[in-house]
């Protein structure tokens, strides 16, 4: 059973919903590669990347969350992990740095600052390693007029129970020089803050992780549009059973999960699915499904024509873990998050679209070929620019 490191972290990830399913199950993680790297860092995508950050294990975990309970009695609230999983690093997880969720009395500002606060009380503890914000907080309404928040005046100005309840979290953390990684697929990319993290060169890495069915959308349909082969049809259910299928049954709060996950293919295919049809014949259905819990089940029925407009059909059936495929994710974000930072390359980080739904920025990548290909780019300028400024 062990503790938080003696020695100085690398890494600080700092966690808007720590206690969260994907939150509580990247804290295990991170204890895990404390004793067992080799349980964590093979399923790392950044694993053999940025050998100046040092060992991938020395990372600690701070966060907010609404809920008051332990962070182990959150794990066991979720059951994603077995308890022979974490019980054994119980004391590190236990001695996590983790404060209560601004409330939304007040405006922005006032959240912002509460944030900043916390923010300070914990690189205190960690003085010497890198932060990096993680936003995984729960799906919400979208802002509905994004351009009216031009600067950052007006944006602390806003009384906090009409907004995202991510935005004080992204805006304390670019105020602060801090890189942010948006792993929701809550909109908080507002006009000042993305003008305030390019001018401060602060990195930023978004929107919605893309963990499991529209991974393999990604990747589908960019073979089939190598092959030549027309789609005329996609239709994906998911059915979960976590907090996160129960949130989603808000048509509100799903409206942004939905749009990221079905514009892509039209983006991808460079035709609107459904065209011939004067409809979209892209369907996605996301159902809360209880006895399911984290263990989502996603279903995909995929029409193509091939020469002579002759009919074609494939059946995808993934049975995936969403936490478990989440958590890595959101470390390998961190780690590219960090690397940027060290690069001097701030601002939205659209190399980074082979990680989410929605990447934010101009001409993101958008075939699954094209995004590992711009990932090996952005590695190679990464590491050049790091290693000049070591040689100055």
């Amino acid at each position: 059973m062990k503790s938080m490191p003696a020695s100085a972290p690398g890494l600080l990830l700092l966690v808007a919903g720590i206690k969260g399913a994907i939150g509580t199950t990247l804290s295990a993680a991170v204890a895990a590669m404390q004793e067992a790297p080799d349980l964590i860092i093979p399923g790392l995508t950044t694993a053999n990347r940025f050998a100046f950050l040092g060992d991938c294990a020395r990372v600690v975990v701070s966060g907010w969350d609404v809920s008051t309970e332990t962070v182990t009695a959150a794990i066991c609230r979720h059951g994603v992990l077995p308890d022979g999983v974490w019980r054994p690093h119980a004391a590190f997880l236990d001695e996590m740095s983790v404060f209560s969720a601004p409330t939304a009395d007040g405006d922005v500002g006032d959240q912002m600052a509460r944030i900043q606060a916390d923010i300070e009380t914990v690189r205190r503890r960690w003085p010497k390693a890198r932060c990096v914000m993680l936003n995984l907080l729960p799906a919400a309404c979208d802002v509905a007029d994004p351009s009216q928040y031009a600067d950052m005046a007006a944006l602390m100005k806003t009384p906090a129970d009409t907004l995202l309840p991510d935005l004080a979290y992204v805006a304390a953390a670019v105020a602060a020089g801090i890189p942010v990684v948006n792993f929701s697929p809550n909109a908080v990319e507002l006009p000042a803050i993305i003008q305030q993290a390019e001018a401060q060169g602060v990195p930023m890495a978004g929107r919605d992780g893309k963990t499991g069915q529209t991974y393999f959308k990604v990747v589908l349909a960019s073979a089939l549009k190598a092959r030549g082969l027309y789609v005329d049809g996609w239709y994906s259910l998911n059915i979960l059973g976590n907090a996160d299928g129960l949130n989603l049954m808000d048509p509100e709060r799903a409206c942004g999960k939905l749009n990221n996950k079905t514009r892509l293919l039209d983006d991808i295919l460079g035709y609107p699915v459904g065209e011939r049809y004067g409809r979209s014949t892209h369907k996605v259905h996301i159902d809360y499904y209880p006895p399911r819990g984290d263990a989502k089940e996603a279903w995909d029925v995929i029409d193509v024509k091939g020469i002579f407009g002759m009919p074609m059909s494939l059946r995808l059936n993934l049975q995936g873990r969403d936490s478990i495929l989440a958590a890595p994710m959101a470390l390998d974000l961190a780690r590219w998050a960090a690397a940027l930072q060290m690069a001097g390359m701030g601002g939205p980080a659209t190399e980074l679209a082979f990680y989410f739904k929605k990447p934010v920025g101009d001409a993101a990548p958008l075939t699954f070929e094209d995004q590992l290909a711009t990932l090996e780019r952005l590695d190679a300028r990464i590491n050049a620019r790091v290693g000049e400024a070591a040689a100055r």
